[in-house]
């Protein structure tokens, strides 16, 4: 369109993965070409909001996301931390206008916050972070981070569950050891044949099982099955015993 030589130029980058970077350096018309793309305006200089035929358009919208991510975008590995994906640029209202579009058109959610000398735009949540990915047209990108964010997703799913269920047992002991020492106060101070016969059936039967809990207790009780709350109701009986015989 323009009839110049573009000049493009690799190097390797000396941090992180010292991957390759690529400059196209023009010589000609330089200054037609940012007008053009309204990048340069001869009274203002540098324009550093979007253009609004792009911000009215949601192709057009796409197509420059997709630029601004390959230009200063990155996204953190779901392995490894957090969910974040951001765009970085020196300008504010540059990413002001970004975080609008992906807000008016594709519903992301994106906020922006100051960096150092420039702004971000970013991401927080997987499920956009994944859009964002699917819109920019990063599918090979898309599906590896869904697939390790689902992996992760599992992880944590399966740790909460183990959390949760030794939390419970812990509770369970604590429950069952307090009961069976009142119990054992019991025996040692007057015997369990005064108490009641569902006092006396209750205490032999969690001593022979320390191990239950209280609904396998109501459960299998010789004289139940019996509701929780009427279990407990009887432990409390054997505490207050046990209570009145410590004073």
């Amino acid at each position: 369109a323009y009839g110049i030589e573009p000049l493009l130029i690799v190097s390797r980058k000396m941090k992180l993965k010292k991957n390759n970077q690529y400059l196209v350096r023009l010589n000609q018309k330089v200054q037609e070409i940012l007008e053009n793309l309204q990048i340069w305006d001869p009274e203002k200089g540098l324009v550093t909001r979007i253009p609004e035929r792009i911000r009215k358009s949601r192709e057009g919208a796409m197509s420059y996301l997709r630029g601004a991510f390959l230009a200063g975008g990155s996204v953190n590995n779901p392995e490894t931390s957090r969910y974040h994906l951001e765009i970085y640029s020196t300008y504010e209202d540059h990413n002001e206008d970004l975080a609008k579009i992906m807000n008016e058109y594709f519903y992301l959610n994106a906020k922006m916050t100051k960096r150092r000398r420039g702004y971000i735009v970013y991401l927080k949540e997987a499920e956009k972070i994944g859009d964002f990915l699917h819109i920019v047209g990063a599918l090979n990108a898309m599906l590896n981070f869904e697939d390790l964010r689902i992996m992760r997703d599992m992880r944590n799913s399966v740790n909460r569950l183990v959390n949760c269920d030794t939390a419970n047992m812990k509770k369970t002991a604590s429950a069952s050891a307090k009961q069976v020492e009142d119990i054992q106060t019991i025996q040692a101070e007057k015997g369990l044949d005064d108490l009641s016969e569902k006092l006396q059936v209750l205490a032999r039967f969690r001593l022979a099982h320390p191990e239950l809990t209280l609904k396998e207790v109501a459960d299998q009780i010789p004289d139940g099955p019996i509701s929780k709350s009427g279990v407990n109701h009887r432990f409390k009986k054997l505490h207050e015993i046990a209570e009145s015989l410590r004073a």
